[in-house]
């Protein structure tokens, strides 16, 4: 008896077809990062993150995030966040954080991080994290599109969710360089190529229009540079006169031609290595 062609057929893509992912021990870690081929979750033991009292100059930023997040994590009503501005003041610390801070009172709030490239993935990402106890920040660092780029797509199935909806214990925040996402040159192609300009134009920049939140970063002062690198210094215990410590941090960013929290960091490594401080 000869077998039927699409039996043989079906009985291929079965075997093709991967094995459902099993559900993850969400309690063996507080935070988790998305891997595809194979789709998995692996726990992050010890997350890189600084104590949110350090971070100095966001406090409207930081204060509005808190606020969200400790309504997310009491299960109540809470927005996505848009985090974006100035490169180095904060974005990807302030969440970390925060998440950390609000973990400790809240301890089902877990935080998975979700890199950009791996977007057209996401819907089986929230297929795993819809049927948890738990509350999930769906973070994904430093979000954008370029040209041609359709991953933005996939990015509305987070913030709208389609004909599920946005699972309930699942909040996004992003953060950017950009406040729409994509470049100025893009938006103004689309302008310059469409048979309905404004149209074209729409579809893409109200993708930003979607976080309920939208929290700027702008470059910090001299001042407020020098308070971060005041407060890395008392939390870290190094001792150093006022004078030289702020001859030193100022040559330290003329040389760098910026001053952003990045920037006081990475002054302050150099200079606790120089004084035999271990961070």
């Amino acid at each position: 008896m000869i077998d039927d062609p699409m039996d043989r057929i079906a009985q291929a893509l079965e075997r093709l077809a991967p094995a459902p992912l099993p559900a993850p021990d969400f309690s063996s870690a507080t935070a988790f990062v998305w891997h595809t081929q194979p789709d998995r979750l692996e726990a992050v033991p010890k997350v890189a993150r600084v104590a949110l009292n350090l971070l100095v100059g966001v406090d409207r930023s930081r204060d509005t995030l808190l606020a969200n997040t400790r309504q997310f994590a009491k299960g109540l009503p809470a927005n996505n966040a848009l985090l974006w501005g100035a490169r180095g003041m904060g974005k990807s610390s302030l969440v970390k954080a925060i998440h950390a801070d609000v973990q400790a009172d809240h301890c089902h709030l877990k935080i998975v991080e979700l890199q950009r490239e791996d977007l057209p993935s996401v819907a089986r990402l929230l297929n795993l994290l819809r049927g948890s106890s738990d509350r999930f920040i769906l973070f994904c660092d430093d979000l954008s599109f370029g040209q041609d780029d359709a991953h933005y797509k996939s990015l509305k199935a987070i913030l709208d969710g389609g004909i599920e909806g946005r699972p309930e214990n699942v909040v996004l925040y992003a953060t950017s360089n950009r406040r729409h996402l994509m470049p100025r040159d893009m938006i103004e192609n689309e302008q310059g190529s469409a048979i309905n300009p404004a149209e074209a134009v729409e579809e893409k920049v109200s993708l930003s229009d979607r976080f309920g939140l939208w929290l700027g970063f702008h470059a910090c002062d001299q001042d407020q540079y020098l308070a971060m690198i005041d407060g890395y210094c008392d939390a870290h215990g190094l001792k150093i006169s006022p004078e030289t410590l702020r001859a030193e941090a100022i040559e330290w960013q003329a040389t760098r031609g910026s001053r952003s929290g990045r920037v006081a960091w990475q002054f302050f490594t150099d200079l606790a290595g120089r004084h035999g401080v271990k961070l």
